[in-house]
């Protein structure tokens, strides 16, 4: 058998050893098991009887500063605690009104902040600085047990 008859076979063999693999990962036929499909998760999040849905939790709040939860049905939620009242939280949408980037909180500056164009927003939404002329949409959020509850609705 000469060189080019055996790396033809060898190449052949290979196809034919990964197809098997190839076919079971493009299946629809995929399972999952009991527990993901019962559960409430981050990414598909169960809304509650009043609408409140969980966007992460105390203690990622207190570690972290904010929490940016892009995976509700609604959209993007980022949510803090009031600088002014600890024990109270904010929630609005991170969507800049003006160019559409994702704010973020600034801690030292008491606002949200949007790193496109510098606009900032207060506490409740409210623009500070333009070029945003819009407030961000404000959410009702409340803490049940460990977890950050976040109403869109």
């Amino acid at each position: 058998m000469d060189r080019r008859t055996f790396l033809a076979w060898v190449g052949v063999g290979w196809v034919a050893s990964s197809l098997p693999v190839a076919l079971a990962a493009c299946s629809s036929n995929s399972t999952k098991s009991d527990n993901s499909t019962n559960k409430a998760t981050a990414a598909n999040p169960t809304p509650s009887a009043e609408g409140f849905q969980p966007v992460g939790t105390v203690a990622e709040l207190d570690r972290k500063g904010q929490i940016l939860n892009k995976q509700l049905a609604s959209g993007p939620v980022l949510v803090i605690r009031n600088p002014d009242n600890a024990n109270n939280l904010a929630a609005v949408n991170p969507t800049c009104t003006h160019k559409g980037c994702t704010v973020a909180w600034k801690t030292n500056k008491k606002l949200f902040v949007c790193p496109c164009h510098d606009s900032e927003f207060a506490v409740d939404g409210k623009v500070v600085e333009g070029p945003a002329k819009k407030p961000l949409p404000t959410y009702e959020a409340k803490i049940e047990g460990d977890s950050i509850l976040v109403k869109v609705s």
